[in-house]
């Protein structure tokens, strides 16, 4: 690991947040440095927490995995058995197994490659309103499908909603709650939790994002206020590297869905593969190089990364949307 030149990237981008690079022998790099707070003043920190963004979808599908293990919910089940969906575009085909491999066709809440925009979406639902799972169901639910069901891969938040209202349904429970006391507090996650970004929560970092003045500008409505099941999970690097450790060991799920979970399910193309939350990018002899899952929204960025070969884990953590990928790309020429 060349610490030498990740260092200088840090230094050269003005990289605000946290780097944790790990094996079984301890650290092999830690880094903590910008502002967890532009406003005041307030300097990053190891035990900072930070949005982790579509990173949250890991938790999403082990929670859903974990009540599929319990028979409360089933795979190849239509999502309309668990959740009122007859007013809707959303079609009965669609499983669960759609869901969490992004396979299920059902249109996202904005397609920004169509030239769809979340500031015209927050013009038409503002974003404060949406704080429970069920708000967000009306941002896509009246949308034209992109393709069939189980078709090819579309990446999407809303598989996910759909997905955590399937579990507040069969659990008649948030799905805020059921991730805390399922996951975070079973896999040793004390910094992990779901807070509204308008509060006064401790030690959670402000999303940034910097305009093309150069002036910076804070997220906090640009955003739903509070994490749901495709994004906004608020979590430490310790807290992402303590999951992997969980589930690896087999403390999230049985041994058979551990091993499931971890192997790629759905072919985006001949390098990425689509699992359950994971995405996976494979080597040119087709095996894994690596599994991940990384986020990026308003005010924040980053990545949970596991190197098979290596044995390494690494998280990057950001609060600006672009601050970690150049520190992501320079760790990842290093395996």
């Amino acid at each position: 690991m060349d610490t030498v030149a990740l260092e200088k990237v840090i230094a050269e981008t003005e990289f605000s947040g946290v780097v944790k690079i790990v094996d079984a022998s301890g650290t092999l790099f830690e880094s903590a440095t910008g502002l967890a707070s532009r406003r005041w003043n307030v300097p990053v920190a190891f035990d900072t927490r930070f949005d982790t963004a579509s990173i949250t979808k890991l938790f999403t599908a082990v929670a859903v995995l974990q009540l599929v293990e319990t028979g409360e919910l089933d795979l190849e089940a239509s999502i309309h058995d668990y959740v009122d969906l007859d007013d809707t575009t959303i079609s009965p085909k669609v499983t669960l197994l759609h869901l969490l491999t992004h396979t299920s066709g059902v249109a996202d809440d904005v397609d920004e490659e169509a030239g769809e925009s979340y500031d015209e979406l927050w013009s038409r639902v503002p974003v404060y309103t949406l704080t429970e799972t069920i708000d967000l169901l009306a941002t896509f639910a009246q949308k034209s499908a992109v393709t069939e069901p189980g078709v090819e891969p579309y990446y999407s938040d809303s598989g996910y909603v759909l997905a955590g209202l399937a579990l507040e349904s069969v659990t008649e429970r948030r799905y805020r709650d059921v991730v805390t006391s399922a996951i975070f507090d079973v896999a040793d996650m004390p910094g992990a939790g779901f807070w509204d970004r308008r509060s006064d929560a401790p030690a959670i970092a402000e999303g940034w994002n910097k305009s093309d003045d150069g002036t910076w500008i804070e997220s906090v409505f640009q955003a739903p206020p509070i994490g749901n099941p495709a994004s906004g999970a608020q979590a430490t690097a310790d807290d992402l590297l303590a999951f992997l450790t969980s589930l690896r060991s087999g403390g999230l799920l049985t041994a058979e869905m551990t091993e499931e979970f971890l192997t790629p399910q759905v072919e985006f193309d001949e390098d990425l593969f689509y699992g359950f939350g994971l995405e996976f990018d494979l080597d040119d002899d087709g095996e894994v190089r690596s599994y991940y899952a990384d986020g990026v929204g308003a005010g924040s960025s980053g990545i949970v990364r596991h190197y098979p070969a290596a044995g390494v884990d690494v998280v990057v953590l950001s609060n600006s949307e672009d601050g970690a990928w150049d520190v992501v790309r320079e760790i990842d020429g290093n395996f």
